[in-house]
C-alpha cells in the first residue's frame, strides 16, 4: 500500500499555521510566491513588466499587453467568494487530519455554512 506522503510530512502546529498565514495579506503573499516563484509574469505575453494595484485584492496588470488579472485567476480559488484567509485553514485542517473532514467540522472549525464547507 502507498504512503500518503502529505500526512507524513513534517507539518506546522497550529500556532506555526495561523502565525504564518492568519491575514489575508500573509495568504495572498504565499500564493504569489507559490504561482510566480520568480517574480511577476503575464498570463497572456509572458511580460515581465507590471504594475500593481490594490483594491481589495491585489490587480496585476501588464505594461506589455494591458491584461489585467488578480493572484488566484487560474487557480482553484478563482471563482470563490471566501478570502484566501477562510481557504487556507481549510486545506490546513484537510490536509493535517489522519482521517477525511467532514463539511460539518470545516463549519464549526471555520464559521462557514454547512453549504460552503
Amino acid at each position: 500500500m502507498a504512503m500518503n506522503k502529505i500526512q507524513f510530512q513534517a507539518g506546522l502546529s497550529l500556532h506555526e499555521f495561523l502565525h504564518q498565514y492568519g491575514t489575508e495579506a500573509q495568504c495572498e503573499a504565499a500564493l504569489f510566491a507559490a504561482r510566480w516563484p520568480h517574480g511577476w509574469r503575464c498570463l497572456r505575453c509572458d511580460g515581465e513588466r507590471y504594475s500593481c494595484t490594490h483594491n481589495g485584492r491585489k490587480l496585476w496588470e501588464c505594461l506589455d499587453c494591458d491584461y489585467q488579472c488578480f493572484s488566484i485567476v487560474g487557480t482553484m480559488f478563482e471563482n470563490t467568494k471566501l478570502s484566501l484567509k477562510t481557504w487556507f485553514p481549510a486545506i490546513y485542517l484537510m490536509t493535517q487530519s489522519k482521517n477525511a473532514v467532514s463539511a460539518l467540522e470545516l463549519k464549526r472549525q471555520l464559521g462557514v455554512s454547512y453549504k460552503t464547507a
